[in-house]
Parts: structure tokens; C-alpha cells; sequence
């Protein structure tokens, strides 16, 4: 009954179950992530017009960012049996083809929306962090550049 009553009271306080919060980390991932027709020209008119920034909490410019080009069904495949999750982390899968993707670096400006990106295309695999079925995260950090994976 006290458990119950905690867990009533998180509900009430945070006002969203786990599901709620799955779908917004989901949806926010997308929008910073995910845009099959990007190129690297188009890195500073994207990061301003989805808002992307480096934190939550202010305006500042973002170090990296990167756009998977492909749609949301073939990148959540990678939660689903087109990845495999990475032995260290359980959140982790790495996709099992490569994808292209255009990487996005800042050259300059220290705040939104005044940024500047140098793009950059290749093709990898990719790493993204799963919560159940759904992509949530991208790791920036771990890049696979075999592209000769089956």
C-alpha cells in the first residue's frame, strides 16, 4: 500500500509515466538526429531551426551534432534486430549496416542562434541509445567507420 502510494505521488509530482517520457526523449531525438534530405551545407539553417543547443538550461551553441540520413522507421530498426547492443552498456546498439550521415561541428559563435557549422559527410555505423523499442539517444562519441559490415 505505501508502495503504491509513492508511486501514485511520483506519477502526481512528475505528472508523466515512463511512456510519456520515452515518447518525448524519442521525439527529441529525432528532431535533433534524423533528416534523410540534410546536407552539409545546410548545418547552421537546421541546428537554428530545430533549436538544437548545447543544454537544456541555456542557449549555448552545441560542439557537435549529427544527422542520420534516413527515416525514422530504418533508425529505430536499430532497437529492434537491425543492431546489436554493445557488451558494456545495455542501452547501446550499434547498428548492424552503415548509414550516411552528415556531422555537423561548430566553427565559431558561442550562442543560439548565432552558430556556425562546418558539415561533414561519411558513411557508419551508428550508436544509439535504446529505451525499450525506441532510439533516445545518439552517442556522438563512438564511430564505427567499417562500412564493409553485413
Amino acid at each position: 500500500m505505501i508502495l503504491l502510494l509513492v508511486l501514485c505521488a511520483s506519477l502526481s509530482i512528475y505528472g508523466q509515466t515512463d511512456e510519456e517520457v520515452v515518447e518525448q526523449r524519442y521525439k527529441k531525438f529525432i528532431r535533433q538526429h534524423v533528416f534523410g534530405a540534410m546536407n552539409v551545407q545546410r548545418c547552421d539553417s537546421e541546428i537554428r531551426t530545430r533549436r538544437i543547443t548545447g543544454s537544456q538550461d541555456d542557449n549555448s551553441c552545441k560542439e557537435v551534432n549529427t544527422f542520420i540520413l534516413a527515416n525514422n522507421k530504418q533508425v529505430k530498426a536499430v532497437c529492434t534486430g537491425g543492431g546489436t547492443r554493445l557488451p558494456e552498456n545495455r542501452d547501446l546498439y550499434i547498428s548492424n549496416k552503415p548509414f550516411p550521415v552528415v556531422t555537423c561541428t561548430l566553427i565559431s559563435g558561442e550562442r543560439h542562434p548565432r552558430c556556425e557549422y562546418r558539415g561533414h559527410r561519411s558513411t557508419r555505423r551508428i550508436v544509439v541509445g535504446c529505451a525499450g523499442d525506441w532510439p533516445t539517444h545518439y552517442e556522438e562519441g563512438v564511430i564505427f567507420l567499417d562500412i564493409n559490415v553485413q
